[in-house]
C-alpha cells in the first residue's frame, strides 16, 4: 500500500515536472510565430494568454469539486487568500522573467540558470531560518555552481550567452525560489486546486501590469488559441495540480529528485525540436547539477525509507 502511494507520487511528480520542462520550448515557438496582426507574438501575448486560460480552466476545476463534494465546503479565509495571492505575484514574475530571458539565450541555458533555485533556496533558509547549511548541502552548492558554469558553456569565451539572458534567467531564478518556499509554507490547509487558482490570481495582477507597461503594439487575440491553450496546460494547469499531488505523497526528498527530471527534459525537447546545439561540456554540467539535488535531498529520502 505504501509503495503502491509512492509510485504514485512519483509519478504525478515526474509528469508535473515533465509539463514545466516542455515549457520553455513551446515559447520559443510561439516567438517565432506570426499573428493574425502580420507581427510576432510579444511576451505581454504569450503570458497574457497563458495566465488567463490557466485561471479560467482553474476556475472550472474549482467550481466542479464545489457542486460535486458531499462533504462541508472547506471556508477559507481572506487571510490565506491574501497570503495565496502575495505568494502568485512570484509565479507570475518568474514567467515574465523566464519567457523574456529565453528571447536572448537557448532554451538549455534557460533552465540552467531557472535551476539556480537550488542553492538560492538553500540561501534563503539560512538568511531567514537561521539555519546553518549541512556539509551536504554546501557541497551541492558548490556542484550546482561548477555544473552551471559547464552547462551555460560560460567557460568557452566564443559563445557567451547574452548577458541580458542571464540576467533574466536569474532573475526568473530568485522569483521561483521566493514561490517554492512561500508556497510550502502558507495556506497548507488550502485544497490543492483553491491554492493554485489563488496564486494564478495573484500572478496574474503582476502580468496585466506587465502587459499595459510593454504591449506597443494591437494585441494579436489569435494567440489564446494558436499557443495559449497548451501554455496554460503545460505552464499553470497540470504542473501545480500533478506536483502538489504528489509530494505528499513522495515526501520533499524524493519529490526534489524525481522533480528534477525537468531539467533533462527541458534540454533534450530544445535539442530534438529546436535544433539547439548542446556540447559534451553542457551535458556533462547538467549531470552534475542533477547529482547535486540528489546529495541536496538524499538525507531526506533515508529518514523516509
Amino acid at each position: 500500500m505504501v509503495e503502491n502511494k509512492l509510485l504514485k507520487g512519483i509519478l504525478f511528480v515526474g509528469l508535473g515536472a515533465s509539463s514545466y520542462g516542455m515549457l520553455a520550448t513551446f515559447v520559443k515557438l510561439a516567438y517565432s510565430d506570426i499573428g493574425i496582426n502580420g507581427t510576432h507574438y510579444t511576451p505581454a501575448e504569450i503570458i497574457a494568454s497563458q495566465f488567463t486560460i490557466g485561471i479560467l480552466v482553474m476556475l472550472l476545476i474549482n467550481l466542479y469539486r464545489k457542486t460535486t463534494r458531499k462533504e462541508a465546503p472547506i471556508t477559507i479565509s481572506k487571510k490565506h487568500i491574501f497570503q495565496l495571492m502575495l505568494a502568485g505575484t512570484s509565479t507570475g514574475l518568474t514567467s515574465i522573467f523566464y519567457y523574456l530571458a529565453v528571447k536572448y539565450i537557448p532554451v538549455s541555458i534557460g533552465i540552467v540558470l531557472l535551476m539556480q533555485t537550488v542553492w538560492m533556496g538553500v540561501l534563503v533558509e539560512m538568511i531567514l531560518l537561521k539555519k546553518r547549511p549541512s556539509n551536504g548541502k554546501i557541497i551541492a552548492v558548490a556542484l550546482v555552481l561548477t555544473g552551471t558554469l559547464m552547462a551555460t558553456n560560460l567557460l568557452n569565451s566564443q559563445n557567451t550567452p547574452d548577458w541580458r539572458g542571464i540576467v533574466l534567467g536569474l532573475l526568473a531564478a530568485t522569483s521561483f525560489t521566493t514561490t517554492m518556499f512561500a508556497a510550502n509554507r502558507i495556506a497548507l490547509s488550502v485544497p490543492v486546486t483553491a491554492r493554485s487558482l489563488f496564486m494564478l490570481l495573484g500572478g496574474a495582477v503582476v502580468v496585466v501590469i506587465f502587459v499595459i507597461a510593454t504591449q506597443n503594439t494591437p494585441f494579436n487575440y489569435d494567440i489564446f488559441y494558436k499557443w495559449g491553450i497548451v501554455l496554460a496546460l503545460f505552464g499553470t494547469i497540470l504542473p501545480p495540480i500533478l506536483m502538489n499531488s504528489g509530494f505528499p505523497l513522495t515526501g520533499i526528498g524524493i519529490g526534489s529528485i524525481v522533480a528534477a527530471i525537468e531539467l533533462p527534459v527541458s534540454v533534450l525537447m530544445a535539442f530534438i525540436i529546436l535544433s539547439e546545439k548542446v556540447v559534451f561540456i553542457q551535458w556533462l554540467g547538467i549531470v552534475i547539477i542533477l547529482v547535486a539535488i540528489v546529495i541536496l535531498n538524499i538525507p531526506a529520502k533515508i529518514r523516509r525509507l
